[in-house]
């Protein structure tokens, strides 16, 4: 993204489209609906963010302090957060380093200035955007709906590994050592060399392991081992 070219235009007028009928401040209540937290000192741009991320659809929270905000549990939603690079509390790149663990949180973020080298720092560590005031709306919409859609990937892959670890939680120590064997490219016969067993008992081991696992074949037995332990 160009930040000295950005088109710039009034965060404080309600977007020219045929939706803005939709009623402003008043968020959709179903618990799938995304979340726009937006963390920034600055009153007026805390109501205008909310404005427009209501206008969309979105429920939105907003804080004045990035310590009220992290003192918020973790939104079970798609979500992302608008975040202002120069908080007073914690800077913006000390949040975004805070957040580094939560993938399901993308940032945007928003300065009150041109400062490229911050604006590269955040890009590089994975910010969605950066943005300079005054904000331009639709670009910045098209921004928040881009972090609630990476959101959505991210709770779904996230979803798809607790239950492949609870999968695997389910095996006895026997079947994990078969599985450990087999996704290695282990025959039977070698497996049941290597832990001292015969080939009928890892045959019997390795059914009930892939029935547990609900693995239909050993690439996607593979495929699922690789998610569990993925390589250092």
């Amino acid at each position: 993204m160009n930040i000295d070219s950005l088109e710039r235009i009034d965060l404080y007028r309600r977007p020219g489209t045929p939706a803005r009928a939709r009623p402003l401040g008043k968020p959709l209540a179903s618990p799938a609906t995304p979340v726009v937290f937006v963390v920034d000192h600055d009153a007026a741009v805390r109501e205008a963010l909310r404005l427009l991320g209501c206008w969309a659809g979105w429920q939105v929270e907003t804080f004045a302090t990035a310590g009220d905000f992290l003192a918020r549990p973790r939104a079970p939603a798609p979500n992302c957060l608008v975040l202002d690079a120069g908080l007073a509390d914690v800077s913006g790149l000390e949040m975004q380093q805070r957040l580094a663990h939560r993938p399901d949180m993308p940032i945007i973020f928003i300065a009150g200035g041109s400062d490229v080298r911050t604006a590269v720092r955040a890009m590089k560590a994975g910010a969605v955007e950066f943005f300079t005031k005054p904000l331009a709306d639709e670009l910045l919409l098209d921004a928040m709906r881009h972090a609630i859609e990476r959101s959505r990937t991210a709770l779904a892959r996230e979803a798809e590994l607790e239950a492949l670890r609870e999968r695997h939680a389910s095996l006895t120590c026997r079947e994990r050592d078969v599985m450990a064997l087999i996704v290695c490219g282990r025959l039977n016969k070698q497996a049941g060399g290597e832990l001292g067993i015969s080939e009928i008992t890892v045959k019997a081991h390795r059914g009930k392991m892939m029935r547990k696992m609900s693995a239909r074949s050993l690439p996607e037995l593979v495929n699922m081992a690789a998610k569990l332990f993925p390589a250092q």
